[in-house]
Parts: structure tokens; C-alpha cells; sequence
């Protein structure tokens, strides 16, 4: 048995899949519960409350919907992931509706990935500190893990709580659901760059998605996407070798107050 109190279960009818996903959390010493078909997992949901879903979306018996409505219904406490071959718009706003944290297409994702979700989720739960009123919010989005990384513990060290996303179509889905207090967004990742990003968020129907403070970082110092940055409304434009995650910290502190 692992020394962790976590336990996942990982819902999933493709063998591989499965076997290596279960192995990579095992090799990160977390309990792990597998399923195949979708009424062995509600099973071992209700059964076992783990702490975390690792759940496919198309599945023998009952699909991922049938699951989320379940666990919807019944109340529930089960965090779910979602692992997906669909990237449609459609599929993924509806299991957010249906209480889904985070959605991961297969296509699109190493297992490394998924890893670093799960830990990044028990990292963050951990530290309570999304769970203490007036804590500010700060979205990062950054495809660098090294930088990530030290970004993340840098700002949990100083009280924030963190929300994180790889790459630019996953943290414009997740400021529309959690409506930060501030968004870090690096300007080049594969798919939708950081201008993109930008450019939806302050085009957002919603004025509480359009207004939120976007500090633009990036490696790139030319005036030209500077000048870009700024016609496309960017709360501030650092370059990353210029400044020190202390800096970066303090500039977070003047545009929202703790």
C-alpha cells in the first residue's frame, strides 16, 4: 500500500492507456483503483470516494456523461479529470457543466502530463489555500515546466492560490470557468499563442472574464510585439530573462490587492 492518503481511480477502456497510467501513479506512490466499463467505475466511486477521477469519456456500458450526471445527482465527492479523444468545444464546455476540474485530450498529452496535473492538484489541495476566503486567484499560463514549476511554488509560497494550464485554448476554458484575479500568460505555445488568448479575453461577452489583469511573459523583447501587447489591451509585458520571480510577484501585488 502506498504512504499517501490519495487514491486515484482510473476509468479508461484502452488497455494500454490504462496499464501505463496506473503504473505512472503507482511510481508516484498514490493508491490506484483502474475500471474498464463505466458501471464498474460508479461502482468503485461509491465504494471507495477516492480522491481523485481519472475518466475516459467514451465508455462500455455507461459513458463519462452518465458518470458526471451520477456523481451530480448522488452529491457526490469526487474530483474528476477528464481524458478524452474529443477536443469539440461542445463536449468539453458540457463536462465542465457537469462538474468536470480539468480536460485533457489524448491526442494532445504525454502521460507525463497527466502526472503532473495529478500532483499539481494534490499540491494545491494540500495547501488549503483555495479554500480561504479572500485568497486571490492567479492563473498561469505557461507551456515551460521548469519555469512552471518554480512560478507555481514561488506563488503558493506567497499566499496565492494557483490555477494552472499547458497551453493557450486550455487556460482561456478555465479563465472562463474560474474567472481568476490575475492571468500569467506566456506569449509563445503551441496552439493558440499568448495573443490569442489575450485578444478572446478582452473581446470576453462577460466583463468579469474581459477586465481581468493579463501580464503578458515571454522571451520575446521586440518593440513590435511589445506595441501588439498593448493594442491588444495586456496589463503588462515582461520578459522573462529580465526579471526575477520576486519581480514578478511584486508586479502581480500592485494590480490586485491582497
Amino acid at each position: 500500500m502506498s504512504n499517501k492518503k490519495e487514491t486515484i481511480l482510473i476509468i479508461e477502456d484502452e488497455q494500454l492507456l490504462l496499464d501505463v497510467l496506473a503504473k505512472k501513479m503507482q511510481k508516484e506512490d498514490y493508491n490506484v483503483l483502474t475500471a474498464i466499463d463505466g458501471e464498474d467505475g460508479l461502482k468503485k466511486i461509491i465504494k471507495h470516494k477516492p480522491d481523485l477521477i481519472l475518466l475516459d469519456m467514451i465508455l462500455p456500458v455507461l459513458d463519462g456523461y452518465d458518470i458526471l450526471q451520477s456523481i451530480k445527482e448522488k452529491n457526490l465527492d469526487a474530483p474528476v479529470i477528464i481524458i478524452s479523444n474529443s477536443g469539440q468545444p461542445v463536449d468539453i464546455d458540457r463536462c465542465f457543466k457537469l462538474g468536470a476540474l480539468d480536460y485533457l485530450i489524448k491526442a494532445e498529452f504525454e502521460p507525463e502530463e497527466v502526472v503532473e496535473k495529478v500532483n499539481y492538484y494534490f499540491l494545491v489541495k494540500r495547501s488549503k489555500l483555495c479554500d480561504k476566503p479572500g485568497v486571490k486567484k492567479v492563473m498561469l499560463i505557461e507551456d515551460d515546466k521548469f519555469l512552471r514549476d518554480l512560478s507555481v511554488k514561488k506563488l503558493m509560497q506567497e499566499g496565492f492560490c494557483v490555477e494552472i494550464a499547458l497551453e493557450g485554448a486550455e487556460g482561456f476554458r478555465k479563465i472562463e470557468k474560474t474567472k481568476p484575479d490575475l492571468v500569467l500568460l506566456d506569449v509563445v505555445m503551441p496552439g493558440m499563442n499568448g495573443f490569442a488568448v489575450l485578444e478572446k479575453i478582452r473581446g470576453h461577452k462577460n466583463k468579469d472574464v474581459a477586465g481581468i489583469p493579463v501580464i503578458m511573459l515571454t522571451n520575446l523583447g521586440q518593440e513590435s510585439d511589445i506595441e501588439r501587447a498593448e493594442k491588444l489591451g495586456a496589463t503588462d509585458y515582461m520578459i522573462k530573462a529580465n526579471f526575477s520571480t520576486d519581480e514578478i510577484i511584486e508586479k502581480i501585488r500592485s494590480y490586485i490587492k491582497k
